[in-house]
């Protein structure tokens, strides 16, 4: 499904299930030998399917271990993102040389639970949800939200190094064509020599899934 919302030089590798041959590095398994079952799964697969998308960008394997606050640390030639939730693991790369970040997220296709929604949406998105609610209700806005702010942070955070809080981004959800724009409402990171205002995602409904989407493209 992701790979609908991604570009040609990105790479991204999909699981449903937690497939028996999906190992760990020792450096990785000894981060979750006190986990719990679901935990281990997770932590196990979306590395699996990183490794195998590394593997067709022609790259060898190697640990992906958490850095600050949990991100990934990738190899050097590497740029990518990881999204883990209840029945779908996923992982996108893509070469350093050709893409400057990219942030994924996967949510399930439902209704977030009760206080979520004011709690990271800026007024002017529960006013865009509320309308989008009216125009298309058989589609879970306040989840698409959700899941593009993350995508927005997960982008965010490795050209930076700083939290970036979800009252940060203000985003609007086109909902035609499947495509969300952040305006970033701090100082954005500078990329190739300009600072950046936001970034432009893109969204996915599909097979009971939301998944989002941002690919920084290095320019030429």
């Amino acid at each position: 499904m992701i790979e609908k919302i991604l570009p040609p030089e990105v790479v991204a590798v999909e699981r449903r299930d937690d497939p028996p041959e999906a190992t760990l590095f020792p450096a990785e398994e000894a981060l979750i030998a006190a986990a719990v079952d679901k935990r281990r799964r997770e932590f196990r697969t979306v590395r699996h399917c990183a490794r195998l998308a590394m593997a067709e960008l022609g790259l060898g394997p190697a640990p992906l271990l958490p850095g600050e606050r949990g991100a990934p640390v990738w190899p050097e030639a590497v740029v990518g993102s990881m999204t883990h939730c209840a029945g779908y693991r996923a992982a996108a790369v893509a070469r350093a040389s050709a893409v400057v970040s990219i942030g994924i997220d996967a949510e399930p296709h439902d209704t977030l639970p009760d206080g979520v929604l004011t709690a990271i949406a800026l007024p002017a998105e529960r006013d865009r949800h509320a309308a989008l609610t009216r125009v298309v209700p058989d589609l879970h806005w306040d989840r698409i939200l959700f899941s593009a702010k993350e995508s927005v942070y997960k982008t965010w955070f490795p050209l930076t190094g700083r939290w970036l809080g979800f009252e940060e981004a203000d985003i609007t959800i086109e909902p035609d064509g499947g495509v969300f724009r952040a305006r970033l409402l701090v100082p954005g990171p500078v990329v190739d020599g300009v600072e950046l205002a936001g970034f432009t995602g893109r969204w996915l409904v599909d097979d009971g899934m939301v998944i989002t989407a941002i690919v920084l493209p290095r320019s030429e």
